[in-house]
């Protein structure tokens, strides 16, 4: 499926990759946990007639080296900001998936001049719980004595809706696939980061860009429950769901949606 030369460079300690699709007017989608940009190619190849696309390996993920200690937010923001620098791309649409998500919390923090418009994929804005958080920082441990396969394995059944995995055993294959790019040293720093993240319900108030929440409607890690509450806290946000289609749902329907995104995209 690849087909496009790959740029890297430098941000801070990490070597970060991305891929460049198509031209126009420039739109960022970051991918989520443990994927990395393949995540997005049958999407971004409907976008790319009338965008240019620029997908991002986050830091950790796929091509994309961890760097030291965990992959926190503030070093994710940072390294898309570089990409975007890289790019020559001043202010764009950005798209995120779970984790992606995250990371545009913390841009919009940053960075948020950069933001014409934010589309929030299958996320969710609180922190994790005390639960969540030793549930990640065990799995850290577990992957770096025993090996990331029987997490990745583990993770199928949250991250892929029943549909997709009753019916399409090609993207269940597809996003292991995607998974085993990642070393036990990358998922472990990759999910101290995330156990660290703030809180974002506050941020939330503050986001006065054209906003997409799109959810699958057998996403069982950040439902539509979870979209309803960044669609009660961001004005004027518009909340979609795209049916048969788990956490990764954009992987899962990508005709869906990438129409969505289209629709979203053009309307700006």
């Amino acid at each position: 499926m690849e087909r496009m030369p790959s740029r890297r460079i430098k941000s801070s300690d990490a070597e970060i990759a991305y891929w460049a699709l198509g031209a126009g007017t420039p739109v960022v989608l970051l991918h989520p946990f443990p994927a990395h940009h393949e995540f997005w190619l049958p999407v971004a190849e409907a976008l790319s007639t009338r965008y240019r696309v620029i997908l991002p390996d986050l830091r950790g993920h796929g091509e994309s080296a961890v760097g030291e200690g965990p992959a926190t937010m503030e070093k994710h923001a940072a390294d898309i900001a570089r990409v975007m620098d890289d790019a020559n791309v001043g202010r764009a649409p950005l798209v995120g998936v779970s984790i992606g998500g995250y990371v545009l919390f913390e841009f919009w923090r940053k960075h948020r001049g950069r933001v014409a418009a934010l589309a929030l994929c299958n996320t969710k804005a609180p922190a994790d719980g005390p639960e969540a958080r030793a549930g990640r920082l065990q799995a850290a441990n577990d992957v770096l004595e025993r090996g990331t396969e029987p997490f990745f394995e583990s993770m199928i059944p949250k991250l892929i809706g029943k549909t997709t995995r009753e019916t399409r055993p090609d993207l269940v294959e597809g996003a292991l696939r995607m998974m085993r790019k990642m070393s036990p040293e990358n998922v472990a720093q990759v999910q101290r980061g995330m156990a660290a993240r703030p809180d974002s319900i506050e941020t939330l108030k503050t986001i006065n860009v054209p906003t997409l929440l799109v959810t699958g409607d057998e996403d069982l890690m950040t439902g539509v429950n979870e979209a309803e509450l960044m669609r009660s806290h961001i004005a004027n946000s518009q909340l979609r769901v795209i049916p048969k289609a788990g956490h990764y749902s954009p992987w899962e329907q990508p005709q869906d949606a990438a129409n969505l995104l289209r629709q979203f995209l053009d309307s700006l």
